[in-house]
């Protein structure tokens, strides 16, 4: 089954709610292109999202991502997974708002503390669990304030990757007003 995307597909939520997993899964499910953010990152800037932030810090990894958003304006429409703190910035909303739909993947914080890997996570290794609970309690109403339509990641692998299909298979199949 493909659908057909006539705008991308932005997943936001926080580090370990499964953005990338679920959401190159579904793209590969529905033969729709997948991008990574984090990845195009890495490879724009020549090196890892932790050396960048050691190298250059935070602000420059933040300026990337804005610039990688920019950039998807010129590609063809795909589902985007974008990193954790990318929808922070007003900048950001507005872009991603601009190209695309906003979904949320809201994963509940005893899952993501439960399997979160901390050391491919620069913001989160040096502080631990405790700046994973931090962040979700700073983060959570932003993510749900922003956008457009939410996928509970609750269940299994499996059944997340169903749920983002079908909010990408009713979005294709939607015009922006009926998208919310």
């Amino acid at each position: 089954m493909s659908a057909m995307l006539e705008e991308h597909v932005f997943l936001i939520g926080m580090p370990g709610s499964g953005k990338s997993s679920l959401g190159k899964k579904a793209a590969a499910n529905l033969q729709l292109p997948f991008v990574d953010m984090d990845a195009l990152i890495e490879e724009a800037v020549g090196l890892s999202i932790p050396d960048i932030f050691a190298t250059h810090g935070e602000q420059a990894f933040r300026n990337a991502e804005t610039n990688t958003l920019i950039s998807l304006a010129s590609r063809e429409p795909s589902v985007v997974s974008t990193g954790g703190g990318a929808v922070l910035s007003p900048e950001n909303r507005s872009l991603m708002r601009n190209q695309g739909v906003i979904v949320l993947i809201d994963r509940p914080l005893e899952q993501i503390l439960s399997d979160i890997r901390l050391d491919r996570r620069p913001l989160l290794a040096k502080k631990g669990l405790e700046e994973v609970k931090r962040l979700y309690g700073e983060r959570i109403d932003i993510y749900r304030s922003v956008c457009d339509l939410c996928v509970t990641n609750d269940a299994s692998f499996y059944e997340g990757v169903r749920r983002l299909q079908d909010a990408i298979t009713s979005l294709a199949g939607a015009d922006n007003s009926a998208a919310e």
